[in-house]
């Protein structure tokens, strides 16, 4: 778990639902021996402002580039692993982790009063017979895929999950409804240890 700031014991709770245990990453040495690590939701420039002076996101950038660390991020996650955010704002000058061939544009559903919580809708190759249930909370809106991305997830025919080799991304924060299937997904990707 990227544990610099945003929702870090809350995905860590999730993880726990499902028998994982967290190491909690805020330097490029804790990234040893990781298969997996989830980038949460909270403040995109604040991740990457507390990150830079230790180097992190480069770390981790270097890890999916090897295929030796598999990622998942939602929200804020999703804009520094995403190759181009639209409006970068605070972001410039910093390092992020892109990798993930979309485009995003930050805090696209408004501000913290326009935050919600939807049901989405799933692809029938997952196979689900719900939909989950997750929020919505000054999310970026995902503008463009890129051809090697796949849309896991759709809210009002928008996508807002995709998934890529060793990327998953979203635009919602699935820890605030306690609906584990994006965690599940997650950890179903990862190799057995």
């Amino acid at each position: 778990m990227l544990a610099v700031q945003g929702a870090v014991s809350e995905h860590a709770a999730m993880l726990a639902q499902l028998g994982h245990p967290t190491v909690l990453v805020k330097k490029p040495e804790h990234l040893a021996n990781l298969a997996g690590l989830i980038i949460p939701g909270g403040e995109s420039t604040a991740i990457a402002r507390l990150a830079a002076p230790f180097g992190l996101l480069p770390a981790v950038r270097k890890g999916i580039e090897q295929g030796t660390l598999s990622v998942l991020g939602t929200c804020a996650g999703l804009i520094l692993l995403a190759r181009d955010v639209v409006d970068p704002g605070a972001l410039a000058g910093f390092d992020t982790i892109g990798g993930l061939d979309v485009s995003v544009a930050r805090n696209a559903y408004g501000n913290q009063l326009n935050s919600f919580e939807a049901h989405i809708d799933l692809p029938t190759a997952h196979n689900s017979s719900t939909r989950p249930l997750v929020a919505f909370i000054r999310a970026p809106r995902i503008t463009s895929v890129g051809e090697a991305v796949e849309v896991i997830a759709r809210h009002n025919g928008e996508p807002v999950a995709v998934q890529a080799p060793g990327i998953i991304g979203a635009t919602f924060h699935p820890e605030i409804t306690g609906d584990l299937w994006l965690h599940s997904l997650f950890v179903s990707s990862l190799p057995a240890s």
